[in-house]
């Protein structure tokens, strides 16, 4: 196909427009479903944000977007088709993860045929992100959460004996005294982890230069995890043996899950400003 200038004339915008009702009318019951599942689950909430920081990334770029050129490609058809097949797929084994991710591929597919290559480029980061609202399969939430919850659980109890309490663990359980704690999913670290990406992601897109410090940043976000939810799991068992097991549960837990969530993002911050101030681009 001839390559043009990019443009968003009024032949442009009612292309648009007329995508963007058939994607609607596609999707519109799976996205309905995605939206619902972030309200009733708090390991997805993050997911109301992401659109509109993907949004704003893209605003970011305008004037890179419109110094695209215009090359539609037919391979753009290839994966709308492709698209199609995973929402089939995803819908007759009843798989919501399949039929969510299949939209950004049908959506892919239709810049790609409308645009080209060269718009595409120009949108990959922002696009990409759009994939960290769609909720994983919980098959693989579980496999990610169970072993954090035992490396959690573990070097808890490590730091609790090294402070002189008598403390037991049996896999995720521990057992102080009378008191017993059990290491769910939410002080696993899997809820912060899933949000911290989220926020890496656009804390690097916005505050850092070169793949590298990008990286780093986004890779960080595992480990402050895992460090602030043991510091919570820890600061529970000392509680919970000193005042019972009153404070393990109920608003206090709640409120310790919030402060904590709060500390992993002030570090998250301090290492991007830290990373920034690395003059050398890496």
């Amino acid at each position: 196909m001839e390559k043009t200038e990019l443009s968003f004339k009024k032949e442009n915008i009612i292309s648009l427009a007329f995508l963007l009702v058939a994607f609607g009318f596609l999707y519109g019951r799976t996205i309905f479903s995605m939206v619902m599942h972030w309200s009733i689950d708090e390991n997805y909430s993050h997911g109301f944000l992401i659109p509109f920081i993907s949004g704003y990334m893209l605003w970011e770029r305008r004037e890179r977007i419109k110094s695209s050129i215009a090359a539609p490609t037919n391979y753009g058809l290839l994966l709308i088709f492709a698209g199609f097949g995973i929402f089939l797929i995803g819908t007759i084994s009843g798989e919501l993860f399949t039929m969510r991710f299949s939209m950004l591929v049908v959506l892919a597919g239709a810049i790609l045929f409308v645009y080209g290559k060269d718009l595409f480029k120009s949108i990959l980061l922002p696009f990409i992100y759009l994939v960290l609202m769609i909720p994983i399969p919980y098959i693989l939430y579980d496999s990610i959460a169970f072993p954090l919850k035992l490396l959690v659980s573990k070097y808890s109890v490590e730091f609790l004996e090294l402070m002189g309490i008598f403390v037991l663990r049996e896999g995720n359980i521990i057992y102080l005294g009378d008191v017993t704690l059990e290491v769910a999913d939410a002080c696993s670290g899997i809820r912060s982890i899933l949000s911290l990406l989220a926020l890496s992601l656009a804390l690097a897109f916005f505050t850092q230069k070169g793949w590298v410090k990008q990286s780093i940043l986004v890779l960080l976000a595992v480990p402050i995890a895992i460090i602030v939810n043991s510091i919570r799991v820890i600061g529970t068992g000392i509680l919970a043996n000193k005042y019972g097991s009153e404070v393990a549960e109920g608003f206090f837990h709640e409120f310790a899950g919030l402060v904590i969530f709060g500390i992993a993002i002030v570090l998250l911050i301090l290492s991007a400003i830290i990373l920034r101030k690395i003059k050398k681009e890496i």
